[in-house]
């Protein structure tokens, strides 16, 4: 036990360091989980990287609008890609558009500015299959009004947004009641008639390559979303260099270099840094010239699983799993050994842990950013240690209760105290059961793991994460693929323990 203790207390802080920062630490640039945000995000850190020598640290897929903007409030990212429509209407809940003074002079008081406008704008659109759109007449949203019987398929954050569903069903008067979809896969569900309108980001690539008709916002509800970079406003005097740095790209990228660029990542699957690098090498300056860079060509699904970040993402992982099941160790079997003797408590020990795994993994993930105001790795250990609670304090229970009273009662006449009894008879005893309760534990962090990269965690979440997002099935897979692995060798190595602990058991004397 107290080998235990010694290696979670130091992977603990080996986590702590993880999540820490450096005396100098690099600057951190964000991204929302969609395409075009990686993309931006990626540019952003290279043209920094250029300029000072020094890479700064890039986290990407964290999430909608709220968990981007929680990471920024709360010091866990520095700046990041938004769109000024986006903080006029959804961050700082105005009824309408506003212009940049306007929007720093609201900002100011949160510590927070929005500048370096890039030269595009990603707005808001409903789009469906062309043919329909022509067999309907449908060209407006006006004209949507007047078909009821229409199946949407929005985006959750779309439908949740205040310039969203709401805001615009009730300027066009709209009765259709819309399905939540991920971004990433509304387009294969239009295309395969599952749904007959999606929302969508007007500089989205599969507008033109799957034919689709873009409704015109005939009584203009959706404001101008020109993407911007918002930050902290202590980067310029903590970053000088790197600030002076992102000033180039204003009004640098057209809509059509932004079309091409999410064209590259969700038609061809070149990485995001790759298309950065191609279109800063580009020297596309000016309005109205798209990128000239080359085509390229995608990853092999060979080059997805075995690429460059499977070290990292097996080190991250393996951490969050570790780690957290060993705090739930240290947690649940204290726990469970003093509750055994006393069935209220034992019975309310089990059904407070049953409770917590009830709660839905997201809904858990965002209650403890909140609570914590981080993302990453301290509420995804949290999280995970919560989760692993459970099937090691209920198995802990049951291999006390495997011990005869025969058993318990022979330690007592031989002198043993109560704990000497615990340490040296009931514990060994019910050693298996609790093993068992471990290896459960452990299946289910392996998994559960998978989630915490939509706040930054990494892991390999972070590769499904960026699949969904650009509908990437085989990137998915290479995400999915080394969990799995993962688990079939965490079994491999519970059942030698278990059989080492059963032959030492059966061993005379």
């Amino acid at each position: 036990m107290k080998r235990l203790i010694c290696l979670a207390a130091l992977l603990a802080n080996a986590t702590v360091c993880w999540g820490a920062d450096a005396p100098e630490r690099a600057l951190r640039i964000g991204s929302k989980r969609f395409t075009e945000s990686y993309i931006l995000a990626n540019v952003m850190a290279q043209t920094v990287a250029a300029t000072t020598g020094t890479a700064p640290e890039v986290r990407q897929g964290l999430g909608n609008t709220a968990v981007v903007y929680e990471a920024l409030r709360s010091g866990n990212i520095d700046l990041y890609p938004e769109y000024a429509g986006t903080i006029a209407l959804e961050i700082l809940k105005q009824s309408g558009p506003m212009d940049l003074a306007a929007m720093n002079q609201a900002l100011a008081p949160l510590g927070l500015g929005a500048a370096i406008p890039l030269g595009f704008n990603d707005g808001y659109a409903l789009a469906m299959r062309a043919a329909d759109a022509q067999r309907m007449n449908l060209r407006t949203l006006s004209d949507l009004a007047r078909h009821p019987q229409l199946k949407l398929g929005l985006s959750n954050e779309f439908i949740g947004r205040a310039d969203g569903w709401a805001g615009l069903a009730q300027r066009y008067g709209f009765s259709q009641k819309p399905v939540g979809l991920d971004h990433g896969l509304a387009y294969d569900a239009l295309a395969a008639k599952q749904v007959d309108l999606i929302d969508i980001y007007t500089t989205d690539a599969k507008i033109a390559h799957l034919g689709l008709q873009v409704l015109q916002d005939d009584q203009r509800h959706f404001p101008r979303y020109d993407a911007l970079v918002l930050y902290r406003l202590e980067v310029p005097q903590r970053f000088p260099a790197a600030w002076a740095a992102l000033q180039k790209l204003q009004g640098r990228i057209d809509e059509n270099a932004m079309i091409a660029m999410n064209a590259r990542a969700e038609l061809q699957s070149v990485p995001f840094d790759a298309i950065a690098r191609d279109f800063l090498a580009s020297g596309a300056s000016s309005p109205g010239v798209a990128n000239p860079a080359p085509a390229g060509v995608g990853r092999s699904f060979t080059q997805k699983l075995f690429g460059p970040d499977l070290m990292r993402l097996t080190v991250q992982h393996l951490t969050l799993v570790v780690v957290s099941v060993a705090a739930a160790m240290l947690l649940a079997v204290p726990l469970a050994l003093a509750a055994f003797p006393h069935p209220r408590w034992r019975g309310g020990l089990l059904a407070a842990a049953g409770l917590l795994q009830t709660v839905p993994s997201l809904a858990l993930l965002a209650a403890l950013i909140g609570l914590t105001g981080a993302i990453g790795a301290v509420p995804a250990l949290m999280a995970l240690t919560l989760y692993a609670l459970l099937p090691i304090m209920r198995n802990t229970v049951a291999g006390l209760s495997e011990v005869g009273e025969g058993i318990r009662q022979a330690g007592t006449a031989l002198g043993m105290t109560r704990s000497q009894r615990l340490r040296h008879v009931e514990l060994p005893l019910a050693l298996p059961t609790v093993v068992a309760g471990v290896r459960t534990a452990v299946a289910i962090a392996i998994g559960t793991a998978t989630i915490a990269a939509l706040i930054g965690a990494g892991g390999y979440g972070e590769r499904i994460v960026t699949g969904l997002a650009l509908n990437d099935r085989e990137l998915l897979l290479a995400g999915a693929l080394p969990a799995a692995a993962l688990a079939l060798g965490c079994e491999a190595l519970f059942e030698l323990l278990e059989r080492r602990i059963r032959r030492r058991r059966s061993r005379p004397g």
